[in-house]
């Protein structure tokens, strides 16, 4: 890792798709820089809707030049139509970071570096993230939270780094 660096992490999805930007400096400690969703209306054509999640993805390269964009792999679970639909929003996704970096994690490869342990559920994947960059409260929209912990994931290189992180 560079002296400091940005990485955008996102946690793909038609409906909402979060996402989290954090300041990683070289000693392992993590700002905040912001956090959010891209939301779709199911109304809308999923052309239009794909159109909006690249539109806006585009928007935060071109805002905050991340070094680095950590996108999280799809998790296919039984539900095979909404998991083609997932795919295909991830596939914009990695279209807008084109011109950067993309680094790809599973839920469980996130879950066991934020949290130590791969099952983790998404509660205690949030309170690791509000510590691990001592924050007041859990971030919101879950899929934000979400995001932010991909980011994380991306910016740790061992499972080290979370302790040097809590002890600052």
């Amino acid at each position: 890792m560079s002296e400091s660096e940005i990485i955008l992490g996102i946690d793909p999805g038609l409906a909402t798709c979060g996402y989290g930007v954090v300041s990683a400096a070289a000693r392992r400690s993590f700002d905040l820089v912001e956090n959010g969703a891209i939301r779709t209306s199911s109304d809308s054509p999923l052309s239009s809707r794909l159109a909006k999640i690249h539109s806006s993805v585009v928007d935060l390269v071109d805002r905050y030049e991340p070094n680095r964009v950590a996108v999280e792999r799809i998790f296919f679970s039984n539900n095979q139509k909404t998991a083609v639909l997932v795919a295909q929003a991830r596939g914009v996704i990695l279209l807008a970071a084109t011109d950067r970096e993309v680094a790809s994690y599973s839920p469980l490869e996130i879950k066991k570096t934020i949290t130590g342990y791969g099952q983790a559920n998404k509660e205690q994947l949030q309170i690791m993230v509000k510590r691990l960059l001592s924050l007041r409260e859990i971030p919101k929209p879950a899929d934000a939270a979400d995001a932010i912990g991909v980011a994380l994931c991306c910016g740790l290189d061992k499972k080290s780094a979370i302790n040097q992180q809590l002890n600052r």
